[in-house]
């Protein structure tokens, strides 16, 4: 395993991508100068947590469908960041169905 520009183990970098949501993946993405498998967490974290931030602020604009959705979301926000930052630390390059492919493709790129 080898050290990320952070200075910081890969595995350690790519737990903290999720630890924030997409916030502390937006940091790393932008910090984040060598390694492939930190950039890839960055940008999973990004688009996973962006989306369900987004998605938890569409649910409170509908009344009743939004107090529905609200747990449901919260509980699988919870879920992903849990899985998420155990496979990271373990060193895996787990992609999300869809999202991970995303995240690759962008991952690769410098956008910012």
């Amino acid at each position: 395993m080898q050290a990320s520009s952070t200075g910081l183990p890969e595995n350690i970098a790519g737990l903290l991508c999720y630890l924030l949501g997409w916030i502390s993946g937006l940091v790393f993405y932008l910090i984040e100068k060598q390694s492939d498998f930190v950039k890839f967490h960055a940008t999973q974290s990004i688009i996973v947590f962006g989306i369900l931030t987004l998605a938890s602020i569409a649910s409170g604009a509908v009344p009743f469908i939004g107090a529905l959705l609200a747990p449901l979301l919260s509980l699988l926000a919870f879920a992903l960041w849990i899985i998420l930052m155990i496979r990271a630390f373990q060193h895996h390059h787990y992609k999300l169905p869809w999202v991970g492919d995303l995240a690759e493709k962008y991952a690769r790129k410098d956008l910012i």
